[in-house]
């Protein structure tokens, strides 16, 4: 059994999962974690929505966590000896619980001074809060032969204890986001995570099957591994400066991207080229070209990739950008634009594409001062511009939307099939 600990939106993460590897193989812990049923280790540099990783070592059942830490006290010696000899370095990390930093503190050194009673250097990693943040794991090498992170997860009446095996390569997509050449603020900046997780969402375990990011180390860029497995075509129609391509790209897909703008399309070659470059990527694995979503052809078979699944991935015109809600005539006019954008492209594309391909789609939602959500009109009849709306069991509809409190327009992404 695996351990996922969520993202920011929880909900969204299990989406992910869920489509991954089965709804019946993933267990939601509260709003924080999930099970994943399976013993091997996740593919954690595809899984945007998931921050730690980690292998489910035992269940303490009707525990509290200062029996969890009595446990420890008594089990932890015999376990360093399947760890490699040398100065260890050590951090708990508690989840489902409420717990002081002071007494965290408290019992980690109660910890230390078992481990060096028994012959071991070890150094504590101190919390800043019950759980320690991905920087603290990942600089200082917790996921290494000579660190651990131990995750105390609150399951019911239950403790689960886990240990952490992977995190989230934070200065990987800050490098993918922030250091590449080209970037435009006014179109808006998607997330790389969010882009990974789109992805997934659109392609299921082709993403598992097709990845080398899990392959090569995404900040120390070197040659990507080959694959076996067919890639899927990612195509996204409103590709700006090309952050759903490049993460296509890396994930093992091939890449086909359009913008109606040129300027778009001059950001999306020069970011795709950078990536090539720096990661040194094969050639002829992604085609730009400039065109409006509403009107254009795609020349599938220029891709080379004629034997590719298709799946479509975009974030489409999420209208003007707001800093405050505008006066209802204004907010409904900036609505039905971005309406008639959508519609426009899922009409265009629908005759494009065959039965049975899948989208992932992030489409404006525009949240209101009493907390709910204004969404686009052509939701409301999905089947009748040729698409099924997709439900999952893990998260309903609205669990969909990704959005910070302080933010206006948020994105709901809208997994369709075509019908």
């Amino acid at each position: 059994m695996q351990v996922a600990i969520s993202g920011r939106q929880h909900k969204i993460s299990l989406a992910e999962l869920e489509v991954l590897f089965g709804a019946h193989n993933i267990t939601s812990i509260g709003t924080y974690a999930a099970i994943v049923n399976t013993n091997k280790p996740l593919p954690q540099d595809i899984l945007g929505g998931t921050q730690k990783t980690a292998k489910l070592l035992t269940r303490l059942e009707g525990s509290d966590l200062p029996n969890v830490f009595s446990y420890l006290q008594k089990s932890l010696p015999e376990h360093l000896q399947y760890l490699d000899d040398g100065k260890l370095q050590l951090g708990v990390s508690v989840y489902g619980f409420e717990a002081t930093r002071d007494w965290l503190l408290k019992q980690t050194l109660i910890l230390k001074k078992i481990i060096r009673k028994s012959g071991r250097s070890v150094r504590i990693i101190e919390n800043k809060s019950e759980a320690l943040e991905s920087a603290q794991v990942l600089y200082n090498k917790l996921t290494s032969s000579m660190g651990m992170e131990l995750l105390l997860i609150k399951d019911g009446n239950d403790v689960i204890i886990a240990q952490t095996t992977q995190i989230q390569d934070i200065d990987a997509y800050s490098e993918r986001d922030f250091g590449r050449p080209m970037r435009d603020t006014y179109v808006g900046m998607l997330p790389p995570k969010l882009a990974q997780i789109m992805i997934n969402l659109a392609c299921g375990t082709d993403s598992v099957h097709t990845s080398t990011i899990s392959k090569t180390k995404l900040s120390t860029p070197d040659s990507q591994a080959t694959n076996t497995h067919p890639p899927t075509l990612v195509l996204d129609p409103f590709c700006g400066t090309g952050v759903v391509l490049q993460e296509a790209i890396l994930m093992g897909h091939f890449a086909y991207g359009t913008d109606i703008s040129t300027k778009m399309i001059e950001y999306s070659t020069k970011n795709i080229e950078w990536l090539q470059e720096k990661w040194k990527l094969e050639n002829g694995t992604w085609k730009i070209e400039n065109g409006d979503a509403t009107t254009h052809q795609w020349n599938f078979s220029a891709t080379q990739s004629t034997n590719a699944n298709l799946a479509v991935v975009c974030e489409t015109y999420l209208g003007k950008p707001l800093t405050h809600l505008p006066a209802k005539q204004q907010l409904d006019q900036i609505i039905d634009e971005a309406n008639i954008i959508a519609e426009g492209f899922l009409q265009n594309i629908a005759h494009q594409i065959p039965s049975g391909t899948k989208l992932c789609i992030a489409l404006p939602a525009w949240h209101l001062e009493d907390n709910t959500f204004i969404h686009l009109k052509l939701l409301d009849h999905p089947t009748d511009l040729g698409y099924n709306r997709i439900d999952l069991k893990n998260a309903t509809k609205s669990d969909l939307i990704y959005h910070r409190e302080d933010q206006i327009v948020a994105r709901e992404l809208t997994i369709l099939e075509k019908i």
